[in-house]
């Protein structure tokens, strides 16, 4: 073995009986209260290591409401085509 003091951890379950109670971090503990209350100023301000990913999202998401509006826009172009051969072909109705 080394000269260096080794450092052993153990865990006590059971003293005379009693159990002992466990030693709390307190930076480690969430503080009192609701968990988001610590939350106010991180979420209205975004992180700005994230933008790209942010940026990424954004394009995909322009992506998906464009294709969404050109599918509806063409479905009712098509409506209307056949609305008005309807007209053409059944002018009584």
């Amino acid at each position: 073995m080394t000269q260096e003091t080794q450092a052993i951890e153990v865990e006590v379950v059971e003293i005379d009986g009693a159990v002992p109670t466990a030693k709390r971090d307190p930076h480690t503990e969430a503080p009192a209260g609701q968990p988001w209350q610590g939350w106010q100023g991180r979420v209205r301000s975004l992180d700005s290591r994230w933008w790209p990913l942010w940026i990424f999202l954004g394009v995909i998401a322009i992506g998906l409401l464009l294709t969404v509006g050109l599918v509806i826009g063409v479905i009712f172009v098509i409506l209307r085509i056949l609305n008005s051969l309807g007209r053409a072909l059944f002018p009584d109705r």
